[in-house]
């Protein structure tokens, strides 16, 4: 099934004209459950990797001796949304809370030792012919292969992520793997993702306000503060407050995407350099935790509107950092330079 984006509430182009100097498109990738194979662009599916190519592995020291199975995570999504459907009132019964109590616990793996390599998620996987915004790989390479480590253990202050980006022409792939490594626990099952189709959608964007040319940003800071105004002289609640927002509803989409302009909800707005050749840097990917929550509820497509797509909104179940996304750069210049990240 497709997803469509509705028309956004208001022409922001008509009350801002300047902004069309600066539109430029994003592709929505509307991951939902499936089941997905090799050939095809996914998130959580089986990846084109070749049967004799290393699996890609953490080599940072840390812990990973402690934490929940993957396959118990799958399962305990799997009886909480048969219970949910099937009572949407009680939940689960007595014998299936006992049943999920016993799939939350978590486990040592014998002998892991900090040093050890820890096997990599496979996160995600993008045919260039499927996402239109998608950046150019380098070298020819059309399929973008993304994992991350399972435990949050890196960087300065070991609590941080790690991710790690593969390009590939797929035409070579001979021979799939059939078995993938794969880690025994991991840390947090914001992690695990579950398997799903893409179903790409390419739609009209505008950089966040704070990286627009400053007298177009306050304008539009203006008609807020404006609007704001006027609803708090009417005494009406925030939740009352109805109107389009730039940030929540007429510039930046949230979900899973290609391309386009990044949002800096969380930090203050920067341009990225490339750090090998300051090039500055285009958005390759945002990973997020959501479809349109948070305020994004005018991107939720159409075809979800239904009750019974009412769980669409976080189909598959990663979480980046509170709840966040993370945004990942890549320098036009030369694709093959390292990459630079953003958590929002």
């Amino acid at each position: 099934m497709t997803r469509t984006t509705p028309p956004r509430p208001l022409d922001v182009e008509a009350l801002f004209p300047e902004l069309a100097a600066h539109r430029a498109t994003t592709t929505r990738l509307h991951p939902r459950p499936g089941s997905p194979d090799a050939s095809v662009s996914s998130v959580g599916g089986p990846l084109l990797w070749p049967a004799d190519e290393p699996w890609p592995v953490c080599t940072e020291p840390h812990r990973h001796r402690s934490g929940r199975r993957p396959e118990d995570i799958h399962r305990e999504r799997r009886v909480l949304a048969t219970a949910w459907a099937r009572d949407p009132d009680s939940g689960p019964t007595d014998e299936e809370r006992s049943l999920l109590a016993e799939l939350r616990r978590r486990h040592r793996v014998t002998g892991a030792e900090e040093t050890d390599p820890l096997p990599l998620i496979g996160l995600a996987q993008l045919y260039r012919k499927d996402v239109p915004d998608l950046l150019a790989g380098p070298d020819g390479c059309d399929l973008l292969q993304v994992f991350w480590c399972p435990f949050d253990a890196h960087g300065e202050n070991r609590t941080g992520m790690l991710t790690d980006l593969r390009w590939r022409r797929s035409w070579e792939v001979a021979e799939v793997l059939a078995e993938p490594a794969r880690p025994q626990v991991v840390g947090y099952e914001g992690y695990v993702p579950e398997p799903c189709v893409l179903h790409p959608e390419q739609v009209v964007t505008y950089p966040f306000a704070g990286l627009l040319p400053e007298e177009l940003s306050a304008r539009i800071e203006a008609r807020e503060e404006a609007l704001e105004e006027a609803a708090e002289q009417a005494d009406l609640e925030e939740e009352e407050w109805d109107w389009p927002t730039y940030q929540f509803d007429l510039s930046i989409p949230p979900g899973w995407r290609a391309g386009g302009h990044a949002s800096w909800n969380l930090t203050d707005a920067s341009a990225m350099d490339c750090p090998t050749c300051a090039t500055p840097m285009r958005l390759l990917l945002t990973i997020d935790s959501s479809e349109w929550g948070g305020g994004h509820h005018s991107w939720q497509p159409r075809e979800d509107r239904a009750p019974a797509a009412a769980d669409a909104g976080e189909p598959t179940r990663t979480t980046v950092g509170r709840w966040g996304k993370l945004n990942v750069f890549a320098c036009p210049a030369d694709p093959g330079h390292p990459h630079r990240r953003s958590i929002q």
